[in-house]
């Protein structure tokens, strides 16, 4: 594999790209605060993302973590420093912002995205996921989509509207108001998962899915990524992600 430098080394490594190919394998590192996507992590997606675009040899990208879990949600440590710094959310704001701008970024890209995913999968965790066209997950992962319960909306990424396509309202309206955590089979049952395999087996399963999209034409790939892409926006023409950040930064404020 080749090593591809995308941003700054003061990022701290929060997120790992290597090349092998036509597959670019993108690793989530885990920070100081843990598993968890600080504006470090969404600094290297977008450099990333954006870098793709020079880059259309790739077919595939595969999102990944290097931690114990996937991802156990956003850094909400630096969401409270955000608001203590400026008061006039702007901060917030920003940092919400680029969350949507990944989202964004990865639903929109020519590449095929498939996310890996083991351990824990939470909250902005399962958004980011979500936006990935394909998802494998190993058998003992763990949902929950836990926002309501800290008294926040559930506004990361704008993901409520590409959740709802994926796996219905009626499952995602009570994943979210009861908060409660669901397994690897459920996911696979709602369309969360589209693969299952234990976690030792977990390489292969993506393994196994990515190697015939390798072999397709990068055209159709693309052209037929972007139009499942075009269906599933179009099926969300009132959404409203665009105000998240102004959503949750003023709950925020209202809870300080």
């Amino acid at each position: 594999m080749t090593e591809i430098p995308t941003f700054p080394a003061s990022l701290d490594e929060a997120v790992v790209a290597q090349q092998n190919g036509a597959a670019l394998h993108v690793r989530l590192s885990p920070t100081r605060q843990g598993d968890v996507l600080g504006t470090a992590a969404l600094d290297g997606l977008l450099a990333v993302l954006d870098g793709l675009q020079e880059r259309p040899e790739v077919r595939v990208l595969v999102l990944s973590s290097a931690g114990d879990d996937f991802c156990l949600g956003a850094d909400r440590t630096e969401y409270e420093s955000a608001l203590a710094a400026d008061a006039t959310g702007a901060a917030m704001r920003r940092i919400v912002d680029k969350a949507h701008r990944v989202c964004q970024a990865l639903e929109t890209t020519h590449v095929v995205s498939v996310a890996r995913l083991h351990g824990r999968v939470v909250g902005a965790g399962l958004a980011l996921a979500a936006f990935c066209d394909l998802r494998v997950g190993a058998e003992d992962c763990r949902f929950r989509m836990p926002e309501v319960g800290l008294g926040l909306p559930p506004a990361w990424g704008g993901a409520m509207g590409r959740l709802i396509s994926e796996a219905g309202a009626a499952r995602i309206r009570e994943a979210m108001l009861t908060c409660e955590p669901f397994d690897a089979p459920t996911a696979h049952r709602l369309g969360l998962l589209h693969k299952l395999a234990p976690l030792d087996e977990l390489d292969e399963a993506v393994a196994r899915l990515t190697r015939p999209l390798l072999r397709r034409s990068p055209e159709t790939l693309a052209l037929t990524r972007r139009m499942l892409a075009g269906y599933s926006r179009a099926d969300r023409s009132a959404d409203l992600s665009l105000l998240d950040a102004h959503l949750l930064t003023g709950q925020l404020n209202r809870a300080e």
